[in-house]
């Protein structure tokens, strides 16, 4: 073969191999860049979609939560009960206490409370149950007429704290039957009982003041009507509970009204609070301007279904009502709602923040919320329905 032929055959399969390289070679760089075009894609979704998702999105404003689960001494739950009846339970975690605050809001809601439970009680047992008072949206998971499926028989309650009193022929009532044939098989099955009476007198083993951790303690505060119960208005006999947490303090009244509030800063030494559950359930009959110019709360949180005609047709007294946001406003902005009622949703009720969990350590605490961080005043449902007020 001539050399001419040669070179121009070697000048063929040369053309080809650089020809195969170069497509090679662009199409390592064309994955390469896809590659990175992924990562930087989903870097951006994290960065601004998921880590900032309580951030100002337009449809709301809410605060940083600087503390994390994990670092919290205590965390305070106030939950989401399955359907669009108002109604309160607070679960409150320390490291070796689990700690009950009612039940509502209906039967139907215990399977979601226990639900919500158990990914937390892992021993299957609380330390401390109170029941504020003898209201179905606060004690129903305490009166099935199945033991076992109440909360008393789902798990270990070692300590049960109940109201002294309640109103006029409530003990003859089909509900309030139940959940005293309930209570007596959780005292035969070990737990103690006492009432909030017994708590404040120190008697029959009773104590007003529970240590629940290092610094870290609960205290049945004195109301007038655990001695003088109101036979016409079962709120105001609810069981008041002061948390603290070294220097923080949490407060909890019930449904207890405003004559009662008044009566309660009268007979307690109330101190400034971090934390405020909302006095039934943000109504314009509790959460006083006496008992808010004492406690001064930072952060409020209400168990409720926002803007249900359930208790009352008046807009402007449906939970949460005007009047609650006035005399909680000039203390803080800090407002955060379980549930909003929604005419258009399936169920009738979609979540408004959602579960809420307050987070402390002894010298921070914040708020994080299974929805949204966003605080009341800032959602859509508040500018179209309630009105902060100025000055």
């Amino acid at each position: 073969m001539s050399r001419k032929k040669k070179n121009s055959v070697q000048n063929r399969v040369e053309k080809v191999v650089k020809e195969q390289f170069s497509k090679s070679v662009g199409f390592r760089i064309f994955i390469i860049v896809l590659v990175i075009a992924v990562l930087l894609g989903a870097f951006a979704y994290y960065y601004f979609v998921l880590r900032n998702k309580n951030k100002d999105t337009g449809e709301g404003v809410s605060y940083e939560c600087n503390v994390a689960y994990q670092d919290a001494n205590i965390s305070i739950h106030f939950l989401e009960l399955g359907n669009s009846s108002t109604g309160d339970c607070v679960f409150i975690k320390t490291q070796n206490y689990d700690i009950l605050i009612d039940c509502g809001s209906t039967q139907s809601s215990t399977p979601v409370v226990a639900q919500y439970l158990n990914q937390y009680v892992s021993d299957g047992k609380l330390e401390y149950v109170i029941i504020t008072h003898a209201h179905s949206d606060h004690y129903s998971g305490f009166c099935h007429t199945n033991y076992a499926d109440s909360i008393f028989g789902r798990y270990t309650c070692e300590t049960i704290i109940t109201f002294a009193g309640t109103e006029s022929n409530k003990t003859t009532k089909a509900q309030y039957i139940r959940y005293e044939n309930n209570l007596s098989q959780a005292k035969a099955d070990g737990a103690n009982h006492y009432t909030a009476l017994e708590c404040v007198n120190g008697t029959n083993g009773a104590q007003q003041t529970y240590t629940i951790g290092e610094e870290m303690n609960f205290k049945i505060l004195d109301s007038y009507y655990y001695a003088n119960p109101d036979a016409s208005n079962e709120n105001n006999n609810s069981v008041c509970v002061l948390f603290t947490n070294h220097s923080q303090h949490y407060l909890f009244t019930g449904d207890l009204e405003g004559e009662g509030e008044e009566k309660l800063v009268q007979r307690n030494s109330l101190p400034q609070v971090e934390l405020f559950k909302a006095g039934h359930h943000g109504s314009y009959t509790a959460n006083s301007s006496a008992l808010m110019q004492v406690i001064r709360p930072k952060v409020v949180c209400v168990c409720c279904c926002a803007g249900s005609s359930e208790y009352t047709p008046k807009k402007e007294n449906q939970f949460p009502a005007q009047v609650f946001i006035n005399n909680v406003a000039p203390y803080t902005d800090r407002v955060y709602v379980t549930t909003l009622y929604d005419a258009e949703a399936d169920g009738k009720h979609v979540s408004f923040n959602g579960n809420i969990m307050f987070l402390a350590t002894a010298t921070d605490c914040g708020v994080n919320c299974s929805n949204n961080n966003f605080i009341l005043k800032s959602t859509k449902w508040f500018k179209e329905n309630r009105n902060w007020p100025t000055g």
